[in-house]
């Protein structure tokens, strides 16, 4: 899951790019809805499905691939696309070539970009919905009361991973808001400990530790107005979160190899006990639990929901949580994708979750006993949580990337609240949204 989120902030010049190839808010002269939603296991022989996923996610559907191969007689062809995944994927559908299948990050401004109502089948009424977790549903998958993108994980969640044997020997609690945990960020590196951990040297996660503290204001609508040009990044909640991590990486919160630390390197640290935290998303205990078995994970790592006056968490369901399913003019074809997704979620399900060692979203399918605490942890904030940027935004701009820069100095905080502005008022435009 090393690039799970790699490519969630596409360069503006591309997307605007892409746009103008594709109008990603066209309509389409297929009809809306799919004719009929097929059995699982009804047979498939001599249908061949092509699937597109990442260098992350291109392992997640194999075994369930198989399992419906053995069950309907289909072949399903599972194609690598080189990262950056999102932008080789829009590239290519923009000139024509689709898949039948493939993993995409179910968010608002990505599954605009791809163009969902021209592109994709449309996925209401399936039979799997109603058996799967309504705090995952509420996560995304849906642009313009259509359902585009089924689920098949929980949604990775923003917040603090954290080293609980170090906790423990300073005496410090869980923080209940942003400030309380600076407070105790500021008290562990007083005891010379490291309190957080950044990967600057791989810049997309850089954008964690501003969206977290923007929690409670998208609660209260701030995407909304941003997404209609009455707030902007240069705005006083969301340039004051970037100016906030600016003044914590100056402090020396961090490690003082932010400038070229990597995914890797951020997950040894706090297994290693090295950083005390990291604020990241659910790929983080991924990364780390190919380093460690789930008891030891259970003893030394935990997690929890932060957010600037309050501990709601931040949901970003990413490409490796689901799958989306193209349009075409093959009618079989579309039959046979819908019925591989409804195979997935229903007869193939407690497989996967097992092979996958992930939470069930489906109900009547167990968790399996061998899933880290924490990450069940991390699952449970979904009920409460409140969407990301890239959830709630209409565009997804290069926040991260210029954080990224931010951290390298060659930007400063002013500079990415400026041209994260600039880029997003060019995409909001480039696909027609009002006030810009």
């Amino acid at each position: 899951m090393k690039h799970t989120l790699k490519a969630v902030a596409i360069g503006a010049a591309a997307a605007l790019c892409l746009t103008a190839c594709s109008d990603p808010g066209s309509g389409s002269s297929q009809s809306s809805e799919p004719q009929s939603w097929p059995s699982a296991t009804a047979n498939l022989d001599g249908v061949e499905l092509t699937m597109w996923a990442a260098q992350s996610s291109a392992s997640i559907p194999k075994q369930v691939a198989a399992d419906f191969s053995k069950a309907t007689g289909a072949k399903i062809k599972i194609v690598t696309i080189p990262d950056p995944y999102e932008q080789g994927v829009q590239t290519k559908v923009a000139t024509g070539d689709v898949p039948d299948l493939a993993m995409w990050q179910p968010t608002t401004s990505m599954l605009t970009s791809l163009g969902a109502k021209e592109h994709l089948q449309v996925l209401d009424n399936a039979p799997w919905e109603s058996n799967t977790d309504k705090n995952v549903l509420a996560a995304g998958g849906s642009l313009d009361g259509h359902r585009y993108a089924a689920f098949v994980s929980a949604p990775s969640v923003m917040g603090v991973w954290y080293n609980k044997e170090i906790f423990a020997k300073n005496g410090v609690q869980v923080p209940k808001n942003f400030d309380e945990m600076l407070a105790t960020a500021k008290k562990l590196k007083a005891a010379g400990q490291t309190p957080f951990y950044e990967m600057g040297g791989e810049w997309w996660a850089s954008q964690w530790a501003v969206q977290v503290q923007l929690a409670d204001a998208a609660n209260s609508g701030l995407w909304d107005r941003v997404n209609k040009n009455e707030d902007k990044f240069t705005g006083a909640e969301i340039q004051g979160a970037i100016n906030t991590y600016d003044t914590m990486i100056k402090d020396g919160l961090f490690n003082s190899d932010i400038k070229t630390a990597t995914f890797n390197d951020q997950a040894q640290a706090l297994l290693d006990g090295k950083a005390a935290m990291a604020i990241q998303v659910t790929s983080l205990l991924g990364n780390m639990a190919a380093h460690a078995d789930t008891a030891t994970l259970d003893k030394k790592i935990g997690f929890f929901p932060i957010s600037k006056s309050s501990t709601l968490a931040t949901s970003i369901p990413d490409q490796t949580n689901a799958v989306v399913a193209f349009k075409s003019k093959d009618t079989k074809k579309e039959a046979a994708a819908r019925q591989f997704i409804t195979y997935w979620l229903s007869d193939g399900y407690e497989s996967f979750v097992k092979a996958q060692n992930t939470v069930s979203i489906i109900n009547g399918v167990d968790t399996p006993d061998s899933v880290p605490k924490a990450l069940i942890d991390s699952n449970d904030t979904l009920k409460d949580s409140v969407g990301s940027m890239q959830s709630l935004a209409i565009a997804n701009p290069d926040l991260a990337k210029n954080l990224g820069d931010m951290i390298a100095g060659t930007k400063t905080a002013a500079q990415v609240g400026s041209e994260t502005q600039s880029q997003f008022a060019q995409l909001a435009k480039a696909i027609g949204a009002k006030g810009f």
